[in-house]
């Protein structure tokens, strides 16, 4: 526990028990006074209770406003940091391309391919860390955005990692669907399943990407089936089916936490030596 909740949770008993305390010495005057009966029972008991709750919220604010103003000074700087660190990529990036355009030597350009590569990192990283700051502190809201564009933006990032694999999209996807959500939420969703479509597929086998019943999206790759009995832990956090992978086990329970919280149905199927994942997007679509 760290001391800031150490903090609220001390602030907040003092509170209780301070305000605990002198209503019971109120109720105890009060009736010594007026005594107790059926009569006076509620002219009694309501006023002291809206007088304990007024008193517990005016000194909650007085107390704990400087925990909350600390929680937004950081929460500000956060902000500020992360958009200031957006000004030194593009400038690497931007310096890159231009040295790329007038330098011939092949050495020289291998290491500014690595530089450029190094930068693509960091920008994503970037992304990454500004959309999980803007969900915990902001409230994202969702854009309406065509689902072929997520997919084939996805397919864009794994072209180097999908080696001999097939990867085939049904005509039904390529069709003007719309859906609306939370685009970068959806997107890391998209990401996080085609990747790991080609992590567990087997050499040269094949990822089919599609849509049924004009709602259900699939991504069903060839490989070794998912053992049944580990259905039950495939979205907790840091669960690997296979250890051997690279990763850390968290793709999946980053999926099914975007997915609970925007109402999409997610089921994932073991089939003979495949694997197939459905999203349901029936709330999401725009017709």
């Amino acid at each position: 526990m760290n001391s800031k909740v150490k903090d609220f949770l001390i602030s907040l008993s003092i509170i209780f028990v301070f305000v605990t305390i002198l209503v019971l010495f109120l109720n105890y005057v009060l009736i010594t006074y007026f005594g107790l009966n059926k009569d006076n029972f509620l002219i009694i008991i309501l006023p002291l209770v809206v007088f304990a709750l007024f008193l517990f919220l005016i000194l909650s604010k007085s107390i704990l406003n400087p925990l909350f103003k600390s929680d937004e000074n950081l929460s500000k700087t956060v902000k500020e940091t992360i958009h200031e660190l957006n000004i030194p990529v593009s400038t690497i990036m931007l310096n890159t391309q231009m040295l790329q355009r007038k330098i011939t030597d092949e050495k020289a350009l291998k290491r500014l391919e690595r530089i450029k590569k190094a930068s693509d990192d960091l920008l994503k990283l970037y992304e990454d860390m500004e959309y999980s700051i803007k969900k915990e502190i902001d409230h994202i809201e969702n854009d309406s955005f065509h689902l072929n564009e997520i997919v084939d933006n996805s397919l864009d990032k794994v072209e180097d990692i999908r080696q001999s694999q097939n990867i085939s999209i049904n005509k039904e996807l390529n069709t003007n669907i719309v859906i609306k959500s939370d685009k970068n939420g959806f997107a890391k969703v998209i990401d996080n399943l085609l990747s790991n479509a080609i992590k567990y597929n087997k050499k040269n086998g094949y990822i089919n990407i599609g849509i049924e019943n004009s709602s259900i999206l699939y991504i069903q790759n060839s490989g070794k089936s998912i053992d049944t009995k580990h259905l039950f832990y495939l979205f907790d956090r840091f669960f690997q089916e296979d250890s051997s992978q690279n990763g850390f086990g968290l793709g999946l329970s980053i999926v099914k936490e975007f997915c609970d919280k925007n109402k999409i149905a997610i089921n994932i199927i073991p089939l003979k030596d495949a694997t197939r994942v459905e999203l349901n997007l029936k709330k999401q679509l725009i017709n």
